[in-house]
């Protein structure tokens, strides 16, 4: 399939940069930020078109091990403010650094995730210093610092003033000076900071990223989904496994059903990616041990909404995405986010749908033990004659895991 490296990475800012507002309490738009003065950077230093896509592909993807680390580390949503001061926030990078590594890169680069909080006199986590840091970590540093630090997007005068000093004064401290000098010229111009407001900051990096499309077969586009799968679970500890657990179920279903390979592995990938609307959903609801109120099933509701967001604009994923984001609805129409009734539900949304309430009713949770086949499948027989699923699939699904 023909994947473009574009629309698939402003769509991918958009569900990670939920995780920065929510674990580190950034500004909105924090990653599409860092790529764009990135960028500007990568194009001062007169860097190749390929090492610019890279660029900004590593500066989203930067802060990609978070929810692993806070997985790995027990800690939750109480924890949060303390997080970014703990010495194990430094497992962020090297989780995200191997995460990437299935991630198709158009340059050989090493590294950059990992280094990406190192200063230039080495006194980050790993004490690298100077030039022994890759110069692209050398541009997400510097860009992610500064965000996070003075919250550019809406620079007056005043912050601009309190900015720029600090940043001269870090000249060969914590930022290369070669680094600072070309930011000062690069902020100079005008428009520049116009640039990185919510506004326009979407379509100023889209207006930058060199244009590039790939040509990749199914199997190689579901390795790099795989990553994000795993993201897309970290955010709950009650949820490790879920869409893992859902991407094998729907495999297995597509070869009872005598799929092509091609439709099965979208099917997979639409379930490894269902619940990425989740990463907009606050640790506090997603980790809540007990019932949810009705304003937090609210909110909880609204990750399917922002499923379809993120993978809607990706050129080559309708299909994909149509299938991941009706993951609730119900043939009666009582679903969500659309309400979306039988004769605007095909079969493989409906085979999701299924296979989503299959996979839930069978994992534990802190508030049930997991069901067994029976009692699951007894379960769904009830929503089929409710009208809520389709009871054909639901015997199908019967048929294949009762001895599994």
């Amino acid at each position: 399939m023909e994947f473009k490296f574009n629309d698939f990475l402003m769509s991918i800012s958009t569900a990670l940069d939920f995780i920065e507002i929510d674990i580190l309490s950034v500004e909105t738009n924090h990653l599409k930020r860092v790529a764009y003065v990135s960028l500007k950077l990568a194009q001062y230093f007169d860097l190749t078109i390929q090492e610019q896509i890279d660029t900004v592909s590593f500066s989203i993807l930067h802060d990609n091990g978070l929810t692993q680390t806070l997985l790995d580390n027990k800690i939750r949503s109480n924890d949060l403010k303390e997080f970014y001061l703990r010495e194990s926030f430094k497992e962020h990078c090297i989780i995200g650094e191997k995460n990437v590594s299935l991630f198709p890169f158009l340059t050989k680069h090493k590294n950059i995730i990992k280094y990406h909080h190192e200063t230039y006199d080495g006194k980050g986590f790993f004490k690298v210093k100077g030039n022994d840091i890759p110069l692209i970590a050398q541009f997400i540093a510097f860009a992610d610092y500064i965000d996070f630090v003075f919250k550019y997007k809406n620079v007056d005068d005043k912050k601009k003033e309190k900015l720029i000093s600090y940043i001269k004064e870090q000249k060969n401290k914590r930022f290369n000076v070669e680094i600072v000098d070309a930011f000062l010229e690069i902020s100079s111009k005008d428009g520049f900071w116009e640039q990185l407001n919510d506004d326009n900051i979407e379509h100023s990096l889209k207006s930058e990223i060199p244009v590039y499309e790939q040509n990749m077969n199914i199997d190689e586009v579901l390795k790099i989904m795989s990553v994000f799968s795993k993201i897309i679970d970290s955010k709950s500890q009650f949820t490790q496994e879920h869409s893992d657990g859902l991407a094998h179920k729907i495999h297995k279903m597509c070869e009872n059903y005598n799929y092509d390979h091609h439709e099965k592995m979208k099917l997979v990938i639409a379930g490894k990616l269902h619940d990425i609307g989740k990463l907009a959903i606050p640790i506090q609801i997603l980790d809540k041990p007990n019932k949810l109120d009705d304003e937090e099933i609210s909110i909880m509701k609204k990750h399917s909404y922002y499923t379809d967001r993120c993978l809607s604009n990706i050129d080559g994923f309708e299909d994909i995405a149509r299938w991941a984001s009706n993951h609730h609805e119900k043939l009666n129409g009582s679903g969500y986010p659309k309400g979306l009734k039988a004769d605007e539900l095909d079969f493989n949304s409906r085979l999701v749908a299924c296979l989503d309430i299959y996979q839930a009713l069978t994992e534990e949770r802190p508030y049930k033990k997991p069901f067994s086949h029976k009692e699951a499948i007894g379960i769904l027989e009830t929503m089929a004659l409710n009208n809520e699923i389709d009871s054909d699939i639901t015997t199908d699904i019967d048929e294949v895991f009762k001895c599994v």
